[in-house]
């Protein structure tokens, strides 16, 4: 048997070579350091180092959550991940399937070109974006609402407006590319079945109900278990570079919060409990999804 699989290791070995860079990439970023998580079930001290500092067990989760800060935090967090979710998801698929109505080839590659190119904005630079258009007195927005008489408004300094300027601001710079996966999924849907139906005279409507989206709910219930598994991990840069101290009630989650904690002020074994926490529910979201999605409809992950 090992001769066998040898033998058959040495016919691919081209595919077993282009496989071995993700591998290792994959053993060195992420699997080595995942000892270093050890630290949130110790008090770290960079001087006696991971191995040579004291267990305290459970000490920090226990400060986590009798934190004043750990409801707001959750809350925070989880209300700006379901605000993405239930904004961001369902309008790639509707722009895929605009698109795919589409039979003017110049009008459909303009309308990719220009609705695909946001996702290549930086991070920094989108939130310059952000703060320019809605800076109070200057911004393209404010000087909009004065000129219909409205009054100004510190948009960025409104803790009750973040979520949606965050939310609203990624679904327009994510909908173009994330709706590409979509496009192929259409793509490569039989052409017979369009003949058929419009041999039997169903409408564009009609296609689109039970062709089009047949066709992609499964990869579109994929698409919503990978996003409800990462329900808890907003990401950091995009809030971290939003945040001012008027907003910091409603833009403060996890990920910002561990950075403060945990690189500035240097208490790294807390700061590894959180995200260690965070990353436990993301996991057990995964799973749960994932079964649920198995069972109800017969797509899964795994």
């Amino acid at each position: 048997m090992v001769q066998t699989t040898w033998l058959r290791m040495k016919r691919s070995w081209e595919l077993y070579l282009l496989v071995l860079l993700p591998v290792l990439y994959l053993i060195i970023f992420q699997y080595i350091p995942m000892f270093g998580v050890i630290i949130a079930f110790k008090d770290f001290n960079i001087i006696k180092g991971i191995l040579g500092s004291p267990w305290v067990g459970f000490k920090h989760f226990t400060d986590l959550f009798q934190s004043p800060n750990f409801p707001l935090l959750i809350k925070n967090t989880l209300l700006i991940s379901l605000y993405s979710l239930l904004a961001g998801f369902p309008i790639p698929i509707f722009l895929a399937l605009a698109l795919n109505e589409i039979r003017t080839g110049f009008f459909k590659k303009s309308v990719q070109m220009i609705t695909y190119a946001p996702h290549f904005i930086s991070t920094v630079v989108m939130v310059s974006i952000i703060i320019l258009m809605l800076s109070p007195h200057v911004g393209v927005v404010d000087r909009l609402f004065t000129f219909f008489g409205w009054s100004d408004t510190n948009f960025m300094g409104e803790p009750k407006l973040f979520k949606s300027i965050y939310v609203w601001s990624g679904v327009w710079q994510e909908m173009g590319y994330a709706s590409i996966i979509y496009i192929a999924a259409l793509a490569g849907v039989d052409p017979s079945l369009y003949e058929a139906a419009r041999m039997d005279g169903a409408s564009r409507i009609k296609k689109i109900l039970h062709i089009d989206l047949p066709s992609l709910l499964p990869i579109a219930i994929t698409m919503l278990i990978l996003s409800l598994g990462s329900v808890m991990g907003v990401g950091f840069e995009k809030i971290y570079l939003m945040q001012n101290s008027l907003n910091v009630s409603t833009s403060e989650v996890i990920s910002t919060y561990v950075y403060k904690v945990g690189l500035l002020g240097a208490n790294f074994s807390f700061s590894s409990a959180v995200g260690l926490f965070n990353s436990i529910i993301n996991l057990v979201l995964l799973v749960s999804v994932n079964a649920i999605a198995r069972r109800v409809s017969e797509n899964s992950l795994w």
